[in-house]
């Protein structure tokens, strides 16, 4: 699991763009997603299970999408991959 901060990774809702060297970060904050996607489909490629959660998600409601994704994993057949 990846608890990805709100400006680091430009959170739709709470995600700002600096507006001194605006075009810089929004370079930077890109290729932080780019790199978001890229950690993503090499960990899927793996056969892990990835789980992003925003900082500002409810720490309770982000163990609720954890153990309701253990439970799915535990309910799947043997040797059935994760292609979310």
């Amino acid at each position: 699991m990846f608890v990805d901060g709100c400006f680091w990774h430009g959170c739709p809702e709470h995600g700002v763009m600096p507006r001194s060297n605006s075009e810089w970060w929004g370079w930077k904050l890109e290729m932080n997603r780019e790199r978001d996607r890229d950690t993503d489909q090499r960990l899927r490629e793996l056969g892990w299970t990835v789980l992003r959660v925003w900082e500002h998600e409810s720490p309770g409601l982000a163990a609720d999408r954890v153990e309701q994704i253990l439970d799915a994993l535990a309910r799947r057949p043997r040797g059935a991959r994760d292609d979310r």
